[in-house]
């Protein structure tokens, strides 16, 4: 006599069915440009967009980002500078990303 077995679903060991999530890429642009942001910010001086992990757009968005922070930072203090690089950040990689993606080649 053949016997067969079959793994019962959604018991301990199972595996999940749900596809892990994907972060947006607006989501992680905004992150990594804020937080070079803050680095550029503190430590006064560029480093390479490369280096960071940037792509050149994302970079100008960096720049863009920094220099409004140093302003906030100087009429209001650091906390309104941080607050300023989180919401331009986001603002700036959501119209980046707003059509998909970048459209002008590899390094934009």
């Amino acid at each position: 006599m053949l016997v067969t077995a079959c793994a019962g679903s959604g018991g301990a060991g199972a595996p999940s069915t749900a596809p892990p999530s994907a972060t947006p890429p607006e989501v992680l642009c905004a992150r990594i440009v804020a937080h070079w942001s803050r680095e550029v910010l503190d430590g006064g001086t560029y480093g390479d967009y490369q280096s960071m992990g940037l792509s050149n757009g994302q970079y100008d968005i960096l720049r863009s980002v920094v220099d409004d922070a140093r302003a906030a930072k100087k009429r209001e203090g650091a906390g309104a500078a941080y607050e300023l690089i989180d919401r331009r950040s986001r603002a700036g990689c959501a119209a980046r990303y707003r059509s998909g993606g970048p459209d002008k080649g590899p390094w934009r």
